[in-house]
């Protein structure tokens, strides 16, 4: 064979490889450009899960607070119960020291009478204390209860959103990289038939 024709099929082959290697950095680029973007995805749901587990922390928080509030409120009552309980006994008492006094000394009615009013406002405004007290903290309660609640669907609505995304994002990259793999494997194909070799036959 001519040194001249063997040259020029010997150029052929440098520029057929040069043109690979500009393929596969191109290809290299890609997936660095990817592998980035999936880096970038997961910083992101590091932070919303980050985010995600702060609220949490504050919703146990609320809760416990909650809890705390339900303690001291059933104390309360039950304390209220006994004061009640003890007003009544006084009461009780008082009612049938005065009965007998009443019997034996009529002079001391007008005072017995008076200490017996006075008993009653007492027992009256414990009482309304007691509601006024009730109410205050049912409304703290419910409060407190709706804000966890509120807390709780925007933790939720955050994660799903995060996830959504996410899969939306690697569905799209999956989409793009068979893409990319069918167009080198019909170019490395071209490239064998360019060279006389049969795929299939590898």
């Amino acid at each position: 064979m001519p040194p001249k024709k063997k040259g020029k099929g010997n150029s052929k082959k440098d520029k057929s490889k040069k043109n690979t290697l500009e393929k596969d950095d191109g290809l290299a680029e890609k997936y660095r450009r990817s592998a980035l973007d999936v880096a970038v995805l997961k910083e992101h749901l590091a932070l919303r899960t980050s985010v995600t587990r702060q609220a949490t922390a504050v919703r146990d928080d609320l809760k416990s607070q909650i809890r705390d509030l339900e303690q001291v409120l059933s104390q309360e009552r039950s304390d209220m119960k006994d004061i009640t309980a003890d007003l009544n006994r006084q009461y009780t008492s008082m009612e049938t020291d005065l009965q007998t006094k009443v019997n034996r000394l009529e002079v001391s009615v007008d005072l017995l009478e008076t200490q017996l009013a006075e008993c009653q406002v007492k027992l009256k405004s414990e009482r309304e204390h007691r509601e006024k007290t009730e109410a205050e903290k049912d409304a703290i309660i419910s409060d407190l209860q709706s804000k966890l609640d509120s807390m709780e669907r925007e933790c939720e609505r955050i994660l799903h959103g995060c996830l959504d995304s996410l899969l939306s994002h690697l569905a799209e990259t999956r989409l793009q990289w068979e893409e990319q793999c069918s167009v080198i494997h019909q170019e490395v194909k071209d490239t064998l038939s360019d060279f006389g070799i049969n795929p299939l036959h590898i």
